[in-house]
């Protein structure tokens, strides 16, 4: 029994080489029968008095010479019909954020800040800064059409919902709180500037300026300003702490978003109201969009 199961017989090995032709023939055959004009063994480039046959392999006589002959001395001038199919896509699309981010769309964010009488980022938020800042990062809203759009809707929600519709620059009273994060040494403060929510995305803690600082080549972490002055640089912080925090949890859903953004100071009924908020921008731009906006919106 033991030499049996270790030693195959030969009739079985056999048999086992024998259906892996059969398996390998049909493979070859099915290419030919569903992909006519595609398979190219001999790349149609044959030699001296050979024929390309229909399906592009060198020979003679009139399997390969005759009908569907493509190149050579064929017997048959007819030209062979080729077939193109389309395959099933599972890679990304090169899409552009500016064919789906209009002027006219983003000017209607700032119109939803109309009723606000102070209103500074009217004139600091502009799609050219916006569409300059994305251009730095080609992982934005990349994917199928619908992904990107999906991904666009929930960034301009959730910054939407943080600026007051890209109204406010700066955190409203910001500067009365203390966000140093004293045990990081990576990162430490430097005790002349403030750490408080700047941009649109609010970028807040001596440990985030740094990091951001250091990703988009700005030494943030001693001019922490600079996000309320520069507006691509301050789209490039909220950008920066998308693809840091935020892109990679998308596929979970907007509530997802909500929820690396502020965690526990909105979901798990923390700030239900600005929850709603943020899914109200969500469905309103996908809509826009012309997108669903999928499921898991709340983060409850």
């Amino acid at each position: 029994m033991e030499n049996r199961a270790r030693y195959p017989s030969k009739m079985a090995g056999f048999s086992a080489r024998k259906n892996l032709l059969t398996l390998v023939a049909l493979g070859i055959l099915a290419e030919v029968l569903v992909f006519p004009g595609t398979v190219k063994s001999q790349n149609c480039g044959c030699g001296p008095n050979l024929c390309c046959s229909q399906f592009g392999y060198c020979g003679t006589g009139n399997e390969y010479c005759g009908s569907g002959c493509k190149e050579g001395p064929c017997t048959n001038t007819s030209s062979f019909p080729q077939t193109y199919y389309c395959l099933p896509f599972f890679g990304s699309i090169d899409v552009s954020v500016a064919d789906f981010v209009t002027d006219d769309f983003f000017k209607g964010i700032h119109n939803q800040s109309s009723t606000k009488t102070n209103c500074p980022g009217k004139s600091f938020y502009t799609r050219a800064a916006f569409l300059d800042a994305v251009s730095v990062f080609n992982q934005f809203a990349t994917g199928s059409v619908r992904d990107s759009k999906r991904e666009i809707a929930a960034f301009l929600a959730n910054v939407a919902h943080e600026t007051g519709s890209l109204c406010y620059i700066e955190e409203i009273n910001g500067a009365s709180q203390d966000y140093c994060d004293e045990s990081n040494t990576q990162y430490p403060c430097n005790l002349d500037k403030k750490y408080y929510g700047r941009g649109p995305l609010q970028l807040t803690w001596n440990y985030n300026y740094g990091a951001a600082g250091n990703s988009i080549g700005v030494d943030l972490l001693n001019s922490p300003e600079t996000v309320a002055k520069d507006p691509v640089i301050s789209f490039k912080t909220a950008l920066w702490f998308w693809m840091t925090n935020v892109h990679q949890v998308l596929n979970q859903g907007f509530g997802a978003t909500i929820r690396a953004i502020n965690g526990a100071i909105e979901c798990n009924g923390g700030n239900p109201a600005a929850v709603q908020s943020r899914i109200q921008y969500y469905t309103q731009y996908c809509n826009q969009l012309g997108v669903a906006p999928g499921d898991n919106l709340n983060c409850i």
